[in-house]
């Protein structure tokens, strides 16, 4: 059990979720932090950094159908079903804004180790597909919240990157916070269903990690080659 958990045994699952994305996700790594410095602090990341970036994040969330499109076939919650088709929505517009970066940084740089990065994020995208997909009730739901929740992060992220590549960003229609916890705590509340859709959050933030962790290695990498 994790210290999250056990600080918060008391608390509904909304709390719970909470904590975790805040404790977990993807603000708290230090790649996130990087992007927000200025492009021109010797640690910041500079446009090659940041079309890395998309590029990947387009391997792991760029295609359809997503996590968010099968947790949708998987759900049996009827308190879910709305929010669940204004997410799939919201994400397909996230899916090509998505695109629009990646397409206008330009493409990832020459980056030793190029081809075992993307097979580890094809994997981790085969691990968010299974995990998706799970029949076991509220794990698939729990990744979507972990994502809904989570992309914020990933959001100002590719945010950045569309200023530094010369385009506007666009707003996030994504259910925000608070109504993506109310239907958390709409679906929860039997212990079991309750731990499942833990298990799929941390899974999801996990990976999203995962990814941060390569990226990060990528950048290091770069900066350690002759110019």
């Amino acid at each position: 059990m994790s210290e999250v958990t056990a600080l918060r045994r008391g608390d509904d699952i909304a709390q719970i979720l909470d904590m975790l994305v805040r404790a977990d996700g993807s603000y708290s790594h230090s790649y996130l932090a990087q992007a927000s410095q200025d492009a021109r602090s010797r640690d910041g990341l500079g446009l090659p950094d940041l079309a890395d970036a998309a590029y990947y994040l387009c391997l792991l969330h760029g295609r359809h159908p997503g996590v968010i499109d099968h947790a949708a076939t998987r759900s049996v919650d009827n308190a879910a079903r709305r929010w669940l088709i204004e997410a799939a929505d919201a994400f397909a517009r996230e899916r090509a804004y998505l695109t629009q970066v990646t397409v206008a940084a330009g493409p990832a740089p020459s980056t030793a180790g190029q081809s075992s990065c993307e097979t580890i994020v094809s994997q981790q995208r085969h691990a968010l597909d299974m995990l998706a997909q799970s029949d076991r009730r509220g794990c698939a739901m729990g990744a979507a919240i972990a994502l809904v929740l989570d992309w914020r992060a990933v959001r100002k992220l590719l945010d950045i990157a569309a200023l530094r590549a010369g385009i506007e960003p666009v707003p996030c229609s994504l259910p925000d916070h608070r109504a993506t916890l109310d239907v958390a705590r709409a679906i929860g509340g039997d212990p079991a269903v309750d731990r499942a859709i833990q298990f799929g959050m941390r899974q999801l933030l996990a990976q999203h990690r995962g990814l941060w962790d390569v990226l990060e290695a990528r950048a290091a990498i770069r900066r350690q080659q002759p110019a």
